[in-house]
């Protein structure tokens, strides 16, 4: 027996569907917050990652809040009033329905995502409270109000610039766009971390912390974006006087296949230009390519034939290590994580040049792939650019405007010494690596070392004190053997330090970003030995045995007279305290 439903059950279970659909994309762009965490965290020096992981969670604990009170409603009544309509009392307190609700959070998780691309481009000098009021302020009414000239009009025929012809399906420049523009001003009213120029205005290389952090935050957010962009298509089904419809999900599977080829395409050029301007493939390059890709093809993902994904995705990229270049060493404005050109001139380039591989265009040039080489639409460049301008003007002076009262009044930016020891700590009270990288502590994974014996008493004469101090230079992963050395030889006491210089040693060289820089402070450590009882000649000596590898840069061993010693614990004096 068939099941017979009403019209009302129909659409009950249209509204579901569609509601479980809403919920799952949401939850798929929300995780691209780690993403975004990692991706940041991994690009800023050790001594800045809590402070960068802490703008991400309050990124989205400030922002939802903020756009849940004023920001929804802001964009729907400014979109109205901009089209010509008239104000709307539609906030989020009157929306009670559960599709309502719904809608808003997938609305939330887009304007979350403008919120954090900024914080890494402020990253390394910018104070917590400032970048948490813009956030705020950028929650409420910047991107509120981009988001209604695009998308939001409740109280007219269509947004203002919809109307004009402008097309953004996912955010190319509703979100990334203005993400990466509003890092790039604000970066620029903050200045550049302070040892990032050198007097002569020559780059100095900063080089990010953890190249592992950034490549799988990379990889979380090409995750997620496949619910960013295949989640715009928002309602898999659809009922009305033909019945029940596959709506969105007609063309979701374009959507989807376009998101894939930006993705590669993106990698393969920003690859390809590294290769041409370095010699070499710059990791983090093809990382941020991937990203610039998918921005790419994010505002006209429903719009272009496959060749466009391939084009507009394979631009992306390519422009990306150029147009980064361009802001560093020409405007001066450091970007710290590449936020302009991954997300700001790659989501114009894409909305921009769309028009040349529109599915609506007329074809030019044969059937390499389905739609033809090119497929021209070229009545829609006029409004693309009309509406790329709009957006990056309203973003700039919004933007300006706050970062630039802050900078006024002094909250902006971390004072000099706060920023050169690092956010961590002065901002938050914490050290992020408690364990590494401090000149006092050493873990090696290697035996306690200890003796079972007392350090014996040979009686073995030496010019000089009694007391003697071996100090020996020396690689880092040569620890444990020197320690199981100087516990044979009955001296297990040793204060170990980190160390970094430069000797015999030949200098490295290291990229980032592209950028060549020297490495010739090396990673050593610093073991000392006071000894009494024992020939210091013997302890240097086992310290060279167990340190020696053969190749430049093994270290060397010193051996110093200790005028006296004196114990802290007795007060005990001489050859005794040791």
């Amino acid at each position: 027996m068939l099941l017979e439903l009403s019209a009302a059950e129909i659409q009950t279970l249209v509204d579901g569907v569609n509601m479980t659909w809403w919920l799952t994309v949401t939850f798929l762009i929300f995780f691209m917050h780690a993403g975004f965490a990692m991706l940041e965290a991994g690009q800023v020096r050790s001594k800045n990652v809590a402070n960068q992981l802490t703008k991400n969670m309050l990124t989205w604990a400030v922002g939802i809040f903020v756009f849940f009170v004023i920001g929804m409603g802001i964009s729907n009544n400014v979109g109205s009033l901009l089209a010509g309509g008239e104000a709307s009392a539609l906030t989020m307190f009157g929306e009670t329905a559960d599709t309502g609700w719904t809608l808003w959070l997938f609305s939330a998780v887009f304007a979350m995502t403008a919120a954090t691309i900024v914080s890494g481009a402020v990253a390394g000098r910018a104070k917590l409270r400032a970048y948490v009021g813009y956030t705020f302020l950028l929650a409420a009414v910047i991107y509120p109000v981009v988001a209604g000239m695009v998308w939001y009009a409740p109280g007219a025929d269509a947004p203002i610039l919809a109307s004009l012809g402008f097309e953004d399906f996912a955010g190319g420049m509703v979100v990334h766009g203005v993400g990466g523009v509003a890092g790039l001003t604000a970066a620029w009213v903050l200045g550049a971390r302070m040892d990032k120029y050198a007097d002569d205005g020559s780059v100095n290389v900063i080089p990010g912390h953890s190249m592992t952090f950034a490549v799988l935050g990379t990889l979380v957010l090409c995750f997620g974006w496949f619910g960013f962009n295949v989640g715009t298509a928002a309602n898999p089904l659809g009922y009305g006087e033909e019945g029940l419809v596959l709506a969105d999900f007609a063309y979701v599977g374009s959507v989807a296949m376009v998101t894939a080829l930006g993705m590669g395409m993106g990698a393969i050029g920003a690859g390809a230009v590294s290769l041409y301007l370095n010699d070499k493939v710059d990791t983090l390059y093809v990382a941020n390519g991937m990203l610039a890709g998918l921005v790419g093809v994010t505002g006209p993902t429903n719009l272009i034939t496959p060749m466009g994904a391939i084009a507009i995705g394979f631009l992306a990229g390519a422009q990306l290590p150029l147009v980064f270049r361009f802001v560093e060493k020409r405007l001066k404005i450091d970007d710290v994580c590449a936020v302009f050109p991954v997300h700001g001139s790659a989501g114009m380039l894409g909305l921009i040049l769309f028009p040349l591989w529109s599915i609506e265009g007329t074809a030019v040039g044969g059937g390499l792939i389905a739609g033809g080489i090119v497929s021209i639409e070229a009545g829609m460049f006029v409004p693309q650019i009309v509406g790329v301008a709009v957006i990056t003007i309203w973003t700039v002076l919004a933007t300006a405007a706050v970062w630039g009262a802050f900078k006024a009044i002094g909250q902006a930016r971390v004072t000099p010494e706060h920023e050169r020891d690092g956010l961590d700590v002065t901002e938050h009270g914490i050290d992020t690596y408690p364990e590494f990288g401090k000149p006092n502590v050493v873990t090696d994974g290697g035996a306690v070392g200890t003796s079972v014996e007392s350090p014996r008493a040979d009686g073995g004469a030496e010019a000089g004190t009694d007391i003697k101090l071996v100090t020996a230079v020396v690689r880092p992963d040569r620890l444990s053997a020197i320690k199981t050395a100087l516990a044979e030889i009955g001296a297990p006491s040793l204060t170990v330090t980190n160390v970094s210089g430069r000797g015999s040693q030949p200098a490295k060289k290291g990229q980032w970003r592209g950028e060549e820089f020297v490495v010739d402070l090396h990673q050593k450590i610093k073991v000392d030995v006071v000894v009494a009882d024992i020939p210091a000649d013997e302890v240097a000596e086992a310290i060279r045995s167990a340190a020696e590898t053969g190749e430049p840069g093994d270290g060397k061993v010193f051996i110093l007279p200790v005028e006296d010693a004196l114990q802290v614990r007795t007060g005990t004096t001489g050859p005794e305290a040791v």
